[in-house]
């Protein structure tokens, strides 16, 4: 008999993200995956790391495409981490006790911070129940640390994507390629 998921990962195909679904499933957590085309750049090559990572893990992913009409750009995407987090609680089964986002200290972005965190959950309380929890286990990691932890545990950070422009090869420029050029001179 199959384990009802308690655990949604919001999976991104990316290192932060993988990490999150090798954090849950160590676990022991009942776990699935929801990937969100939210119209980023990047999104055929995430998608194709996704599925990869979560055939990997053997965990189930629902793909959710909501690009609105406004093209989204490299760099900050006002509101990202709000909109996948409340496209996870509009799409995840009642028996869903917790959401997880890979966000981690070390960046600009407001919404990777421990007060946006408590905010979103704040938000998440109001709400009938049953009430989900709100996981961000590495907000006080580094991305270095991030990294430490998926070479120490062995995640398959070769199945992952990280670009911000989406090109079948990375373009080497944007943040995302450059925070993986400096993890990857560290090994």
């Amino acid at each position: 008999m199959k384990k009802v998921p308690e655990v949604v990962v919001l999976l991104s195909g990316g290192i932060d993200s993988t990490a999150c679904l090798d954090f849950y499933s160590e676990l022991g957590r009942p776990l699935s995956a929801l990937f969100v085309d939210y119209g980023q750049p990047a999104a055929v090559q995430e998608i194709r790391a996704a599925r990869a990572v979560a055939e990997h893990y053997r965990v189930s992913l629902k793909c959710l495409k909501l690009k609105g009409c406004i093209p989204k750009t490299v760099g900050l995407i006002k509101g990202r981490n709000a909109f996948l987090i409340c496209s996870a609680l509009m799409e995840c089964p009642s028996s869903v006790s917790v959401i997880t986002i890979g966000i981690h200290k070390g960046t600009d972005y407001k919404d990777c911070s421990d007060s946006f965190l408590t905010s979103i959950q704040s938000f998440l309380e109001i709400l009938e129940p049953p009430k989900v929890h709100l996981s961000a286990p590495f907000l006080t990691w580094s991305k270095a640390d991030i990294y430490a932890y998926c070479l120490h545990k062995k995640v398959p950070i070769s199945l992952t994507y990280s670009c911000e422009r989406g090109g079948v090869e990375p373009c080497g420029h944007c943040l995302s390629c450059k925070d993986r050029e400096m993890l990857d001179a560290c090994t």
